[in-house]
């Protein structure tokens, strides 16, 4: 007998409490054992339309709802008994007519009975609104997976009632309506099974359902039940996963699109693929790399041999590896050592009036970066991204300064981060075997012209060699350069993921009005972020601005006790600030609301049962239910630190982009609940979070 589990079932049961968890976990895995189990208390839904749908008692209110046929049984709800029962009245496990996928179809003449909230309200004055979809055929409408007995509710959808009715309808067919509405185009599937073939094996179907192969299996995919794209896979995605490529191939998009998923899942196909190959999966920081090793074990934790070829670094701590295994130890040189050699090379130097700041700046990100040794590279380089240009007698006395900290480093025996990249790659280049095989990189927006120039020597000119993962909306530590000046070339092999998860319709369409709807790399690859929906509705987020610091602190942690009474667990909150400097008034408010909480470090390890407080820069690759994003007051972000070493309009302009960047990232870790406040005067940026901003496309000067 085939035993599956539903993404409803994973969702159902994140909603219980610890103890109810631990006796449906206890039941699931007695039915996948022994599903006959005279000791299983299986009790029929009689008024049930579906009459396969039967109840379990997992404890004394808990009751499972499953499918259960003579060839398989399936797992697809848990909850309390009246509402579980409740859920199973309603729901009817269907073929599609026309896609031929498994679909969970809620019955459409019990839903008038629903009390459904409605976060989307109407003017009274309003004319009424058009319906969206009065022209779209059956066979359109089908073919994108509606229901047949929801034909007429979707032709009746207006803007207005849409979010509603998509709450009610199967991903692939919800997806498809948001995308219309919005202005997009989706892909009409055909039939990926033949007649008469297992509904299960459509990829429509396999998103939502997953045959357990055994008890590993079953565990691994209720133990992180929020975390259900380790387990479940759009198609969209799957087909990036394993595709074949040419060259180098980079997917995109915005904040909940499964970027991250696809990178690890590309990483576990790839060493399954390919049984002798070995695989890097990277980063740019230790922090993300600390938590892509915790997805990691959760995808492949009953695969131990996979685990030894599938091998998890952060970009600089494999560099160093690498570096010392091929060329001795590094000596490196920190980044007050650097600074202080060109404050030292700086006063020497007569007759300038650069300041320190942008001293650093054009060693970091240009000479240093790009490895530029002699004064012609210097002179002949474009500048990019600076509207300052500078006359070739101020370029010289530069070069005099940056020559100067070329020796200090050369005398004390050291090298900068940079060089050890740029050596590192060229050694690389020369070898006939490669470290790795396959390297996937997750972040990639965030990786530095070092980090890529290395990547590219390790696997630029194998198909397949390079697969990158992320979103130029959220990146924040680097200017933007030329992907192509370095060898690598994802032209025709870039796509933008457009099906959001994991942040409701309302946080996500906020948070986006934070960006442009386009946004372009330095080689013109442009990731359009029209067209992005997320499948589920939620309340409006919350932007607040108060007369004091004690004011916030009071709403913050009245607004936290909120989101508990309403079901939210303590560790699906998020509490965020810009930087250190603002934690306590975080601390303040979580201790107003009376909760345990964590606070987050570098290893970026949440706690059950404690809420989590952090600095923005610690949000990447975390999610939440609920999310409060404080502290959001002017100069702090964007942070005057930063905006007073500006000597460049584009620098400025660099620094704006970024502090964006940085609060899209803390607000889109939010599900289903965002508050962004501040104290008067408060940041630009909550403005900004209500009114829609000009596309953003980075530029080559």
């Amino acid at each position: 007998m085939d035993f599956r589990i539903a993404d409803t079932f994973t969702d159902s049961l994140a909603r219980l409490t610890g103890e109810e968890q631990k006796a449906v976990k206890t039941t699931a895995f007695d039915l996948q054992v022994n599903p006959a189990n005279p000791g299983l208390s299986f009790h029929k839904l009689d008024d049930a339309r579906d009459k396969n749908f039967w109840s379990v008692r997992a404890s004394g209110d808990i009751r499972l709802i499953v499918h259960r046929s003579s060839a398989s049984l399936l797992l697809c709800y848990v909850d309390h008994h009246d509402r579980a029962y409740s859920w199973g009245e309603r729901r009817r496990l269907e073929t599609h007519p026309q896609t031929g996928a498994a679909q969970l179809v809620e019955i459409r003449e019990r839903v008038e009975e629903i009390a459904v909230p409605r976060y989307v309200e109407v003017a009274p004055s309003a004319p009424p609104k058009p319906a969206l979809f009065a022209q779209r055929s059956d066979a359109q409408l089908l073919g994108y997976g509606v229901p047949t007995e929801w034909l007429a509710d979707v032709r009746q959808a207006t803007e207005e009632s849409l979010l509603e009715l998509v709450g009610h309808l199967p991903a692939e067919a919800a997806e498809a309506l948001l995308q219309l509405a919005t202005g997009g185009q989706p892909a009409t599937p055909r039939p990926l099974v033949a007649p008469g073939s297992d509904p299960f094996a459509h990829p429509d179907a396999q998103r939502r359902f997953r045959l357990m192969g055994d008890l590993e299996e079953l565990e691994r995919a209720l133990e992180y039940p929020w975390d259900k794209w380790t387990v479940f896979l759009h198609p969209a995605q799957r087909q990036w996963v394993e595709r074949d490529f040419a060259g180098p191939a980079r997917v995109c998009g915005s904040a909940g699109t499964g970027k991250t998923i696809v990178a690890l899942h590309r990483a576990v196909f790839l060493a399954r693929k390919h049984p002798d190959s070995r695989i890097l999966l990277t980063t740019f920081s230790e922090t993300l790399a600390n938590a892509l090793r915790t997805k990691l074990r959760r995808l492949i934790s009953n695969e131990p041999r996979l685990a030894e070829r599938l091998e998890v670094q952060a970009l600089d701590a494999i560099g160093e590896r690498l570096y010392e295994r091929h060329l001795g130890p590094p000596h490196l040189a920190t980044r007050d050592l650097t600074t202080g050699l060109l404050a030292k090379a700086s006063e020497a130097a007569a007759s300038h009036k650069f300041s320190l700041g942008f001293l650093r700046t054009e060693w970091e990100e240009l000479v240093d970066a790009w490895q530029l040794e002699r004064w012609e590279s210097y002179r002949d380089v474009k500048r990019l991204g600076r509207k300052t240009r500078l006359p070739e007698a101020q370029r010289a006395a530069l070069w005099a300064i940056f020559e100067s900290v070329r020796a200090g480093l050369r005398d004390a025996g050291l090298m900068t981060r940079a060089a050890l990249f740029s050596q590192l790659a060229s050694d690389l280049a020369n070898r006939r075997q490669r470290p790795f095989d396959f390297v996937v990189v997750d972040e990639a927006q965030d990786v530095s012209v070092p980090q890529l120039r290395f990547l590219a020597a390790l696997g630029a000119d194998r198909p397949s060699g390079l697969f990158f993962a992320g979103d130029l909306g959220q990146r924040i530590f680097h200017p933007p350069f030329s992907w192509r000046s370095l060898g690598v070339d994802i032209r025709g092999r870039a796509r933008t993921l457009h099906v959001n998860y994991r942040t409701s319709h309302q946080i996500r369409t906020q948070a986006d009005r934070l960006l442009g709807p386009e946004v372009s790399d330095v080689d013109g690859n442009a990731q359009d972020r029209r067209g992005t929906v997320s499948a589920f509705n939620g309340p409006t987020p919350r932007v607040m601005a108060f007369d004091s610091p004690q004011g916030e602190i009071a709403a913050v942690g009245a607004w936290i006790a909120e989101c508990v009474q309403a079901g939210v667990a303590p560790h699906e909150i998020g509490v965020f600030v810009r930087s250190a400097a603002e934690l306590d008034r975080a601390r303040q408010a979580v201790a107003g609301a009376g909760l345990p909480f964590k606070m987050l470090d570098e290893q970026v390890e949440t706690s059950h049962g404690h809420l989590c407080v952090g600095t923005m820069h610690l949000a990447k690759g975390l999610e939440f239910r609920a999310v409060a994003v404080m502290a959001c007051d002017d100069e702090i972000i964007p942070l005057q630190a930063r905006i007073e070493t500006v000597t460049d309009d584009s620098d400025l302009e660099e620094v704006y982009n970024t502090e964006r960047h940085l609060l899209y990232v803390a607000c889109t870790r939010a599900r289903d609940h965002l508050l962004v406040s501040g104290v008067e005067p408060a940041s630009e940026f909550l403005d900004d979070l209500q009114t829609p901003l000009p596309s953003v496309t980075a530029r080559t000067l």
